[in-house]
């Protein structure tokens, strides 16, 4: 056997390889996508079905919770779809499915102190810091790839800002003032944001140039984008369905109180 024969044979052996590997991670997030989709479809179904069987004080509350998981199943049919055809992230439907349903999640802070003398000026902040959160992770994940740690930076400033107002800022201090299930409820929904939330920023880190301050975690770029997506999506199943199951607890513990 020649040089340059032995040399082909070692490159399509490792080519082999490498092919087996992105061909497992590709199939771990299809799977993913698949079961994303049919949990956000089960959670919706569950969350408007039970929104009649709690206090009316309530519901808008427990609707906002539907509503989240409904448009997330909404995205993920197409996000799978698209997935499966092409072989590729999905970002912009993803970018969309967010600056729709993570708006809405700080919109359920609002409603769960509404009562405790929650003004609008509230919600306005924690939107408009999502939205800033949102804008900018989208702008350093596909257009600005090359300055993705600074666009990261400012994206992670934003998720503090939410963090602080719900851990030791308004938020909390309202809840605190609103008896002790929305308590309950806000310190709960405070470590879906303080961890369940940091899992965007590690897929974040996966699946960009600049990765960890500038250290590529992932080399291939492929497989890259293909473990943020699996990080994404079990972020988005334990996060949405996670804030509707305690916004649902809250109602239910409340109406048991009161009988």
């Amino acid at each position: 056997m020649s040089l340059t024969t032995l040399l082909a044979s070692v490159s399509a052996s490792n080519a082999a390889v490498d092919l087996t590997a992105y061909t497992d991670i590709t199939t771990v997030t299809s799977f993913t996508f698949f079961v994303g989709c049919m949990a956000m479809m089960a959670a919706s179904v569950f969350f408007f079905f039970e929104m009649w069987n709690v206090d009316k004080k309530w519901r808008t509350s427990l609707l906002v919770s539907g509503l989240i998981t409904f448009i997330a199943f909404v995205h993920y049919y197409y996000m799978r779809s698209y997935h499966f055809e092409t072989g590729e992230s999905p970002t912009f439907f993803r970018y969309v499915d967010w600056t729709l349903t993570v708006p809405l999640m700080c919109v359920e802070f609002y409603l769960i102190t509404k009562k405790a003398g929650a003004k609008m000026g509230l919600l306005w902040k924690l939107i408009f810091a999502s939205v800033i959160m949102l804008v900018t992770g989208y702008l350093g994940e596909t257009i600005y790839r090359e300055s993705s740690v600074l666009w990261g930076v400012i994206s992670g400033a934003a998720y503090f800002y939410i963090v602080f107002l719900v851990w030791k800022g308004e938020v909390a201090q309202l809840a605190a003032n609103a008896g002790p299930a929305v308590a309950k409820a806000v310190k709960v929904l405070f470590w879906f944001v303080l961890v369940g939330w940091a899992i965007y920023p590690l897929g974040y880190i996966l699946g960009t140039p600049g990765g960890l301050f500038g250290m590529q975690l992932v080399s291939d770029s492929a497989a890259a984008s293909a473990y943020m997506d699996v990080v994404y999506n079990i972020g988005d199943a334990v996060n949405k369905i996670g804030f509707g199951l305690v916004i649902y607890s809250l109602a239910v513990s409340t109406k048991e109180e009161a009988a």
